[in-house]
């Protein structure tokens, strides 16, 4: 693979560190309270030069989340074709999170850590994060239409899988977080991806039947 050449790696460390003194800010302030013009300043450069790497504040606090989607939806295509679409992207799902998790990426988790700390204290930067997943549905229900050998046009399931891991694992997943269960996410987004795997067609109490 070529390495990127000196105007991208210096691009690539003004992104991060946008990201980096957004994060800062949105920890230290609150998401509201924070403001393009303080990240830019923070990093010394102009506000003009923030938006030319990202449209809003939601974008400079969302746009690792949109990072692992890609890097997901590329693991997905690269799994065994006999696998099972449920299995390969729990697989894909379980790596991309468990590498942002792992210490050799320092830097990366602690934006990830940041970023879930965002998203749990701002309902509105979590529904934002679902919409943009959302906004992937066609392209994540094409992926898995390839695998299941279906057209996406005729045959309902890639858009309801689809839909499932682009926004009912998340979420399910950030109430687990919420309600106090001490596991890695990466652990979390396994589980979520068993109990889909084996079905939740579960029969009712026997009191209320």
């Amino acid at each position: 693979m070529e390495k990127p050449g000196l105007r991208e790696r210096k691009k690539q460390r003004t992104r991060e560190a946008l990201t980096d003194a957004a994060y800062s800010m949105f920890c230290a302030n609150g998401f509201d309270a924070t403001t393009v013009d303080q990240i830019a300043e923070a990093v010394e450069v102009s506000p003009r030069t923030f938006f030319r790497y990202f449209t809003s504040k939601e974008d400079v606090a969302l746009s690792l989340a949109d990072e692992q989607i890609t890097t997901m939806l590329e693991g997905f295509a690269a799994q065994p074709a006999d696998l099972p679409v449920l299995t390969a992207m729990r697989r894909a799902a379980v790596e991309v999170v468990r590498a942002y998790e792992s210490e050799t990426t320092d830097s990366d988790r602690v934006r990830y850590l940041r970023m879930q700390d965002l998203i749990s204290a701002s309902p509105a930067l979590m529904a934002a994060c679902v919409e943009r997943a959302a906004a992937r549905l066609d392209e994540v229900a094409r992926l898995i239409g390839v695998r299941m050998g279906v057209d996406v046009a005729a045959d309902p399931r890639p858009y309801l899988v689809a839909s499932v891991v682009l926004c009912a694992v998340p979420t399910a997943v950030n109430a687990w977080r919420a309600t106090g269960r001490d596991a890695p996410d990466s652990e979390l987004i396994g589980q979520a991806f068993d109990l889909l795997s084996a079905g939740f067609d579960d029969p009712a109490a026997p009191d209320l039947a």
